[in-house]
C-alpha cells in the first residue's frame, strides 16, 4: 500500500527546508522526508518543538558520545510525538466547521472514497443524528498520518576525528534507533555498499513476527540499472525495497546527478516495460529468510516495490503523465512548497527571491564543495556573503560543521572547499604558479565559486522560526528552475488542488513541459561538458555516448509529443526544443572533435 492517502509525496528540500515539515502535513495525511545530513540543525529544531508541544527535552552536546546518533533519534521520537499530538487534536475536532478537520478531507484525491464520503457528510446537515454519526465514526477510524520519512546521502560519509562511526552510518543508526514506525529512510547520491552492508545489524529493516517492516526502505535512483544494481546487492542481504524513487538527473533542485545523456522519458519508458524486473530478487530474499530461520509467508506474498517519479513535474497534466501513461504509482512534488509557508519554513527575504526568481536566476552552479553539480538561486544571502567575504580579502566560510569535508590537498585531515583554510592556500598556490593571467582568472573562479552549503542550508528555517537573525545568518536555497513558473505563496490546500487539478493552473499556459525543460538543461550541460573538457580522450568517448543517448531520448521525446495530450499539457513545447538541442548537439559535437584533433 502506498504509505499515504495521497498520491504525493514532498521530497527532502536542503537541510532545513523539510527539517520539520512532517509536524506540518503528516497531521492531514500528506507523507514528507526530513535530511539527516545536519544532526546540529535538527537539534536546534528539537529544542523548539519541545518547548512548543511541553515535551521532555535533555540537550545532547556535541561531545557526546555517540552524539550524531542519539541527536536524529531523539529529534525524530520529537517529531513523532509533536505529530500525534497535532493529529489527535485534528481528529477530535467537529465536522461542519470550516478547521483543519475540514482541510483533512478536502484535500485528499478527487474520488478518494474518504473524500467521497466526506462530501456526502457534508450534505447531511439535516440528516437525522444518527445517520450522520455513523459516517462520523467512520471517517474519524479511517484517519491516518502522513509518513515520516528521512534522507540520507550516502556520498556525505566522512568519519570525524575520534568517532567510530562514519556520518551516513550514524545517521542510519539514529533512524533505526528512532520510534518512528510505518516510515521510510531514502537512499540518494548512489550506493554506499559499507553502509548498506551496516544496515543489515538492525532488525527494524526486516520483517517482523507479523510479517509487517517498521521500517522501509527506499531508493533513489536517476536510471533503470542503477535501481537493479542497488536492489540486487540489498536483497543479498535480506533487504527488500519497498520503493524506487526515479529522479531527473538535472531538472531537480538541490544535488544534479546527470545521467550519461539519458532522459527521464526514456527512463520511463524503459521502466514501464521492465518494471517487472526489480521484483525479482523475492527469491534472494526467501532464501535469505530461510537461512535465518524466519518465518518467510509473507516475505514470499510481498507486492513488487512502488515506483514513483519527481523531478520538474509542475502541474495536474504532468502528474497524469507520469501516472496513468506510465504507469506510475506516485508522484515527489518539491520546490513549489518552498512558496507555501504552511509547508516549507522560508524565511521572508528568501521566499520573495523565489516568488520573484525568473530562469535566468535559476541556475546550476559549482557552488558545492563536493564538486557535484548544485542547483542555485542568484542573489540568495548566502550568494551575497560569500561576493562580500571576497571583496574584503577574507574569501572562504569557517567551517562550524565540517560535513563537506573531503580535501586533503593541503592537509592530512580532509577539509571543505569552502572553507577559508583551504581557499587562503589555494589562491596562494595560483598566485605562485606559472600560468598566466588569464588562466589564473579562471582558477580564481573557480575557487571562489565554493560556497558553504551545509552551515547555510540550514539558516533560512532558523530565521523562519525565529532562532537566528537573517543579518547573522546568510541563507541558501537550492529549487530546482520549475519553481520560476510559480510567482507568489500559496496555501497548503491551494498548492495541493493544484497538484489534482481542482483549481485553474497556478502555472502560465506558457510554461514549457518538464521532458521540454530537460532537454534544454541537457543540451546546457552537454555544451559546458565540451567547453571544459581537458583533454582526457576516455571521457571525450563518454561524452560521444551521452550525445548518442541524448540524440535517442530526444527522438523519444518527439513520439511522446505526438500522443494525445492531458488536459493542460504543453506537449507542444516539446518538439521546437528538441529542433534547438539538436542542432546544438551536432555543433558542440563538432566542437569536442576538433578539440580531440588537436590534441
Amino acid at each position: 500500500m502506498f504509505p499515504s492517502f495521497h498520491s504525493f509525496h514532498i521530497p527532502v528540500m536542503g537541510t532545513s527546508y523539510t527539517a520539520d515539515t512532517p509536524v506540518r502535513v503528516a497531521p492531514f495525511g500528506i507523507s514528507s522526508v526530513v535530511s539527516l545530513v545536519d544532526d546540529l540543525l535538527l537539534e536546534r529544531f528539537r529544542k523548539m518543538y519541545a518547548e512548543e508541544y511541553k515535551l521532555e527535552y535533555e540537550p545532547i552536546s556535541q561531545r557526546e558520545p555517540d552524539g550524531r546518533a542519539k541527536r536524529i533519534t531523539a529529534y525524530l521520537n520529537t517529531l513523532a510525538e509533536a505529530v500525534k499530538i497535532r493529529f489527535e487534536t485534528i481528529k477530535k475536532m467537529p465536522f461542519f466547521l470550516k478547521n483543519d478537520k475540514a482541510k483533512y478531507f478536502e484535500i485528499l484525491p478527487t474520488g478518494h472514497p474518504l473524500r467521497v464520503l466526506y462530501l456526502k457528510l457534508m450534505g447531511m446537515k439535516n440528516a437525522p443524528e444518527k445517520e450522520r454519526k455513523e459516517i462520523e465514526t467512520a471517517l474519524n477510524l479511517s484517519m491516518v498520518e502522513g509518513s515520516i520519512d528521512v534522507n540520507i546521502m550516502v556520498k556525505l560519509d566522512r568519519l570525524p576525528p575520534g568517532e567510530e562511526l562514519s556520518d551516513a552510518k550514524s545517521a542510519l543508526k539514529g533512524y533505526a534507533k528512532s520510534s518512528l514506525k510505518n516510515s521510510a529512510v531514502i537512499f540518494s547520491a548512489g550506493i554506499n555498499q559499507s553502509l548498506y552492508n551496516y544496515m543489515a545489524q538492525f532488525k527494524e529493516f526486516y520483517r517482523n513476527a507479523a510479517g509487517e517492516i517498521i521500517k522501509r526502505i527506499v531508493v533513489k535512483a536517476s536510471d533503470f540499472r542503477s535501481a537493479l544494481v542497488q536492489g540486487k546487492f540489498l536483497a543479498r542481504k535480506g533487504l527488500e525495497v519497498s520503493e524506487y524513487r526515479i529522479e531527473s538527473g538535472l531538472n531537480c533542485g538541490g544535488h544534479a546527478f546527470p545521467s550519461q545523456g539519458f532522459l527521464l522519458p526514456t527512463i520511463l519508458k524503459e521502466i514501464r516495460s521492465q518494471r517487472g524486473l526489480l521484483h525479482q530478487f523475492r527469491e534472494t530474499i526467501v532464501n535469505f529468510y530461510k537461512s535465518k530461520g524466519w518465518n518467510t509467508d509473507a516475505a514470499i506474498e510481498a507486492p513488487p516495490p512502488k515506483i514513483t517519479v519527481q523531478g520538474g513535474i509542475g502541474n495536474h497534466a504532468e502528474d497524469l503523465r507520469m501516472r496513468e501513461y506510465y504507469g506510475i504509482d506516485g508522484t515527489g512534488w518539491g520546490s513549489p512548497f518552498l512558496l507555501v509557508p504552511e509547508v516549507s519554513p522560508v524565511d521572508d527575504e528568501t521566499r520573495e527571491l523565489l516568488e520573484k526568481a525568473t530562469i535566468k536566476d535559476l541556475y546550476m552552479s559549482d557552488a558545492s564543495p563536493l564538486d557535484i553539480y548544485f542547483n542555485n538561486l542568484r542573489g540568495s544571502g548566502s550568494e551575497r556573503w560569500h561576493k562580500k567575504q571576497i571583496e574584503l580579502g577574507k574569501p572562504g566560510s569557517p567551517c562550524r560543521k565540517g560535513f563537506l569535508q573531503n580535501n586533503t590537498e593541503f592537509s592530512e585531515t580532509p577539509v571543505c572547499k569552502a572553507s577559508r583554510f583551504y581557499q587562503e592556500r589555494k589562491l596562494k598556490q595560483i598566485e605562485e604558479s606559472p600560468a598566466s593571467e588569464a588562466e589564473k582568472e579562471v582558477m580564481r573562479k573557480n575557487v571562489y565559486a565554493k560556497q558553504c552549503i551545509c552551515d547555510h542550508l540550514g539558516n533560512s528555517g532558523l530565521i523562519f522560526l525565529g532562532m537566528e537573525k537573517p543579518e547573522d545568518a546568510p541563507q541558501s536555497v537550492c529549487p530546482g528552475p520549475n519553481i520560476a513558473w510559480f510567482n507568489r505563496s500559496y496555501s497548503m490546500q491551494e498548492m495541493v488542488d493544484h497538484i489534482y487539478g481542482r483549481i485553474p493552473d497556478l502555472t502560465p499556459p506558457e510554461r514549457p513541459h518538464m521532458f521540454a525543460k530537460e532537454v534544454e538543461m541537457y543540451g546546457d550541460w552537454f555544451a559546458l561538458q565540451v567547453e571544459k573538457w581537458n583533454g582526457d580522450k576516455d571521457y571525450a568517448t563518454w561524452l560521444k555516448t551521452a550525445a548518442k543517448n541524448f540524440d535517442e531520448g530526444m527522438d523519444y521525446c518527439l513520439e511522446v509529443a505526438s500522443t494525445t495530450s492531458f488536459p493542460g499539457e504543453n506537449l507542444g513545447s516539446i518538439p521546437p526544443r528538441v529542433e534547438i538541442e539538436r542542432a546544438r548537439l551536432r555543433e558542440n559535437l563538432s566542437v569536442l572533435e576538433r578539440k580531440i584533433f588537436r590534441v
